[in-house]
Parts: structure tokens; C-alpha cells; sequence
């Protein structure tokens, strides 16, 4: 009889599985505990293991193609079986998982789909200007000037308006020809990004429909700030440059701002024109689009006395961004981290240590190690003894409870290429330096040939993060869930010392423990980083 194989949950976190490579054929034999395929998970790349006889039937996923934890992934069965109806019955419960998913989206947000309604402007020769977003980070903008008024002829490329936003006063361009039949936006009132503004269209149209299918947005006064401070602002710029460059007798402007649409001078940029030079037909002489396209350098005279400002070079350039698949691995570093960040209040207390005598120490057991002892491992020693003697900072905060550990297992943070893993140095206050430095060094290797299992990084109380060999002098880390504590190493740093008064050379080291308040208080956390200093500051006590 045929079995179906599903995506299993590789590791706690895990939430979907990408298959890497596929190591079996559909046809092929299978026997019980041969490799079907590699999964990267959120973890680590792992091996899918079968745990039936058969033969491969059917492939569901393709390489480099994630399916989430329970989805299907194959299915096993005898020669000759068929699962067509097997087949069908699965398509069938995805199918009904997708409606169930919509119908519940239906239920949870019942006006979204009336808001997502294109509005139908048949028959309607009218059309309904709304407020852009002239810059990243505008929500709302302020009419401070129609230079339009209901009934005027609008044609592409005039300015309708002047609008206020949170970087600059900027001027609201039309792109449509007609009149402008309906203002909705007194002058001094702001309307949020997309909020209906004015309608222009055909002389008495009926563009009331329009408005009843437009989103409805409420007028904004604009804030009490006086218009006198902040208009100003808005052309003082323009007229410090113009100061620059010699202007030519036949500039539109108006105290020191060109009077052109924004279509006109990007036109002009395209074509290398000084939009000084160019005379406008517009309103008040202002520069359009068209005067650009007519524009003939030669027909500048030469009379006036003053001459034609060089154009600058244009820089030759290629704007580009390149979307980066996100690994499994990624995508769960990004979403524990915020978890953490977001729902653990962090504060933050730093230290500065003398490493004088861990570094002759150090210098000393290297003679006789049978491995090399790096100072990240002297630190994991010391962090093992300091949270021995103070152990209210080895402790968890689940829910509405606090989990005090008995044990030390201290999680050490490593890179990757992918991102970042944490291995566990289980009781590590039991085990002597060569040992710790032993196991650190083996997880760096297999965390660089992704083959760390479950085990290896999972029960973490504690943990520490080493950017010294980085050259970073001192940072903060985001707590590593489930601790309550994480501790941020930097590198040690040659400088002088202070001492009875006295001043020498000497070694430093700073330290940050970052700590959940929920379980974990300030003099806690303090008492805890007063033990590991003194640990690190006369190191033949982490022997002890």
C-alpha cells in the first residue's frame, strides 16, 4: 500500500523545508533508512530519511522548492501501484486548504475586496487627480497655493497646484488635457497619499459617480504653524543657487525659483538643456513640456551680455538592485530576533576589564595545552564559573513563569556564510579548558559544512557573542531566546591604565550583557559581571 511522505519538523523553530538535492530517482528502489533528500531547514541542510520500502512512485517537489512542515513531499509504494486517486485525494485537501485560508481571510477583513474594486470610469469622460507621494517618506500633503481654479482650461503639463509635503514645497503637475471641473481641497487643508484632490474632464460631465466609487479619505487642517516661517524655507534654496550660475534676461522665476513643470526640467536634464535658457509659454511664462521639445540652442541671443552657464557633464551610471533569495536559515534568524528584540524589554550593562594577566596566563597554558586556547575560550570558562556563583542570571522567561536552570549550557554564537548559528557547550562549567576549546573548534567545522544535528543547538541557558577577533571594541546583542541573558565580547584593546594613580600600559577588554528585565534586574546582572571580571583579572580562579 502506498505511503505518503510529508516535510517533518526538523528542528523546534522549523516552519517549512527546501529540498537541495534530491537523491532518489522517481522508479527507483527504496529501502528503509536510505536517504531520499537534502533539506536546508531554518538550521542546517539535513537528510530526509525513508522509513519505508518501496518504490519511489511519485516526486511532489521539485529542487529548490520549499513545502511547508506536514506538506507532501513523495510517495512510496509497490511496483506497478497506481495512485492516481491517492494523487487526487491530496490535491484536493491543498485545494481545500487554500479556500479555507481565503475563506478566513474573507471573514477577518470582510471591506478589503469592496477597497481592492477598480473603479469603472466607462461612459465617464472625466478623471480624478489624486495627491502622489512626492517623496519616501510623505504620508499626507498640504494645498499652500491652487494655481487653478474650477472652470479654468487645463492642459498636460500645467501646474495645478502647490503642494506642501514633509521635505519641500513641490509643484502638483497635470497630465491630462480638459477643465478643471471640482476641487476638493481647500487651500491651507493637507489630504493623505491618495486622497482625491480635484476631477478634470469634460465641460458638464457628470463626474459624481467618480467621486462615490473613489476611496473615502478625510481632509486634514493643516497644522497651526505659521505660514510665514515655513514658506521661506521653500525657495531659499533656488535662490541661493541661482546666485551661482549667470541667469539669462529671459528666465521665468519668481523670487529666485524657475518657473517650469517638473516634466520640463527632467526633460531638460535628459537632453543636457539649461532650463534657464529656455523661454516659457506657459502661465506667467512658465516652462512646459513643449517649450523643451522646441527648444533650439542656436535661437539663444548672444546680446544680452551674459553668458550661457555651461552645462555640466552627465554622469554616466546604471541604477540597480538585485533581489537575494533568502534562506531558510535567514528567514528564522530574522523572525526569532524581532520576536525577541520586540517582546523581551532589553537593557543593557557594560564593563571594562584588565586582560593583563589572562593574556600572560594564556601564554602560559598554551606550553603545555594539548590544544590552543584561544581568549574566547578562557571567556567561556569564566562566563561558566561567574554564572555557578551568581544563578540568577542562568534563567528563562516562559509566558507568565521563570525556569531556573540547575545546568550550564552556554550557547556560543558562530557565522557563516548563510547567517548565524548558535552550538551549545553543554555543562560547561564541568569541563576544562582544553575541552571547551576542543568542542568549540569542531562545531566551527561542522557548522561550516552545515552538518550541526538538532542536538547541537538546542538547551542553550546562556550565551555569548565574540566580535573581538573582528576588531570591534564593544556592541550590543539581541538576547537569544529562550535566555534571558546574552553576552557581547569585544576585542582587547592596548591603552593606559590608571592605576593608584599611576599611569601605565596595559590590556582592556569591555563586555555588554544584555538582559530580559522580565526575569533578570539590574543588580543582578551587575553582581554577575562583577564575578567575571574578577575571574578574568586573576584567570588562575576559573581553575579552581
Amino acid at each position: 500500500m502506498a505511503e505518503v511522505i510529508r516535510m517533518p519538523k526538523m528542528s523546534d523553530t522549523m516552519e517549512e523545508g527546501v529540498i537541495a538535492t534530491w537523491l532518489k530517482k522517481e522508479g527507483e528502489e527504496v529501502s528503509s533508512g536510505d536517504v531520499l533528500a537534502e533539506v536546508e531547514t531554518d538550521k542546517a541542510t539535513m537528510e530526509l530519511e525513508s522509513y519505508n520500502d518501496g518504490i519511489l512512485l511519485h516526486i511532489g517537489i521539485k529542487e529548490k522548492q520549499s513545502v511547508p512542515v506536514d506538506g507532501v513531499i513523495a510517495i512510496i509504494g509497490e511496483k506497478g501501484e497506481d495512485i492516481s486517486a491517492l494523487i487526487g485525494e491530496l490535491k484536493n485537501e491543498m485545494v481545500e486548504e487554500e479556500i479555507q485560508e481565503e475563506s478566513n481571510a474573507t471573514v477577518e477583513e470582510p471591506t478589503k475586496a469592496s477597497e481592492l474594486m477598480p473603479m469603472d470610469t466607462s461612459g465617464i469622460n472625466a478623471s480624478i487627480v489624486t495627491m502622489p507621494k512626492m517623496s519616501d517618506t510623505m504620508t499626507e500633503g498640504v494645498i499652500s497655493a491652487w494655481l487653478k481654479k474650477v472652470g479654468d482650461k487645463i492642459e498636460s503639463g500645467d501646474i495645478l497646484a502647490e503642494v506642501e509635503t514633509d521635505k519641500a514645497t513641490m509643484e502638483l503637475e497635470s497630465y491630462e488635457d480638459g477643465i478643471l471641473l471640482y476641487t476638493a481641497v481647500e487651500t491651507g487643508k493637507g489630504v493623505p497619499v491618495d486622497g482625491v484632490i480635484a476631477v478634470i474632464g469634460e465641460e458638464g460631465v457628470d463626474f459624481q459617480p467618480l467621486l462615490e466609487k473613489a476611496p473615502k479619505t478625510d481632509v486634514i487642517p493643516k497644522s497651526p504653524a505659521p505660514k510665514a516661517e515655513a514658506k521661506p524655507a521653500a525657495v531659499e534654496a533656488p535662490a541661493s543657487v541661482a546666485q551661482l550660475t549667470p541667469t539669462s534676461a529671459t528666465i521665468p522665476s519668481t523670487n529666485g525659483r524657475i518657473k517650469a513643470s517638473p516634466l520640463a526640467k527632467k526633460l531638460a536634464s535628459e537632453k543636457g538643456i539649461d532650463i534657464k535658457t529656455v523661454t516659457g509659454s506657459g502661465d506667467g511664462g512658465r516652462i512646459v513640456k513643449k517649450d523643451v521639445e522646441n527648444f533650439d540652442p542656436s535661437s539663444v541671443s548672444s546680446e544680452s551680455g551674459s553668458p550661457i552657464p555651461a552645462v555640466l557633464p552627465a554622469v554616466v551610471g546604471e541604477e540597480r538592485s538585485d533581489e537575494v533569495a533568502v534562506s531558510q536559515m535567514r528567514k528564522t534568524i530574522a523572525k526569532r530576533l524581532s520576536s525577541s528584540k520586540f517582546n523581551a524589554p532589553h537593557f543593557y550593562l557594560t564593563m571594562e576589564i584588565n586582560m593583563d594577566k589572562a593574556i600572560e596566563a594564556r601564554k602560559s597554558m598554551n606550553e603545555v595545552s594539548p590544544v590552543k586556547l584561544s581568549f574566547n575560550d578562557m571567556i567561556l570558562k569564566a562566563t561558566a564559573a561567574a554564572i555557578r556563583q551568581n544563578p540568577d542570571v542562568n534563567v528563562s522567561w516562559e509566558d507568565d513563569r521563570m525556569m531556573k536552570h540547575q545546568h550550564i549550557h552556554i550557547g556560543v554564537a558562530m557565522a557563516i556564510p548563510d547567517g548565524l548559528v548558535v552550538p551549545v557547550i553543554r555543562f560547561a562549567d564541568n569541563k576544562s579548558l582544553a575541552h571547551i576549546s576542543a568542542e568549540v573548534k569542531a562545531y566551527g567545522q561542522k557548522a561550516k559544512e552545515k552538518k550541526l544535528q538538532l542536538e547541537d543547538f538546542t538547551g542553550n541557558t546562556f550565551t555569548i557573542s565574540n566580535l573581538g577577533m573582528f576588531g570591534i571594541e564593544e556592541f550590543t546583542a539581541i538576547i537569544n531566546s529562550p535566555d534571558s541573558c546574552i553576552m557581547a565580547v569585544g576585542g582587547i584593546q592596548e591603552t593606559v591604565i590608571v592605576k593608584n594613580g599611576e599611569m601605565k600600559p596595559g590590556n582592556v577588554m569591555k563586555v555588554t550583557l544584555s538582559c530580559d528585565h522580565r526575569a533578570v534586574d539590574g543588580a543582578v546582572g551587575a553582581a554577575f559581571l562583577q564575578t567575571f571580571k574578577g575571574l578574568l583579572e586573576d584567570p588562575v580562579r576559573i581553575l579552581i
